[in-house]
């Protein structure tokens, strides 16, 4: 099934027991789990921008990056910017 099949029953699965706007919850569990894994806010809720890191936070951010991504399965640490901020 492709991924867009997918998101439309799960979209459907969802509304039949009254859950609306569940990207959302995708953000959120992303941003939630950037300050678990860094220890700071991610740029899109306040925290430092990529700019104001350290050469040491910015390894630890590429990690939870990339750790988020799979999470979420993306595989890819471009895509984080659109849940964390960049």
């Amino acid at each position: 099934m492709r991924y867009v099949e997918q998101l439309k029953r799960f979209e459907t699965q969802c509304n039949k027991v009254g859950i609306h706007h569940v990207h959302g919850l995708r953000h959120h569990y992303a941003q939630e789990r950037y300050r678990e894994l860094t220890g700071w806010e991610c740029p899109a809720n306040g925290g430092p921008k990529s700019k104001a890191l350290t050469p040491e936070q910015k390894l630890i951010d590429r990690e939870a990056r990339l750790t988020i991504s799979g999470e979420l399965g993306h595989e890819r640490e471009q895509v984080t910017a659109q849940y964390v901020g960049r």
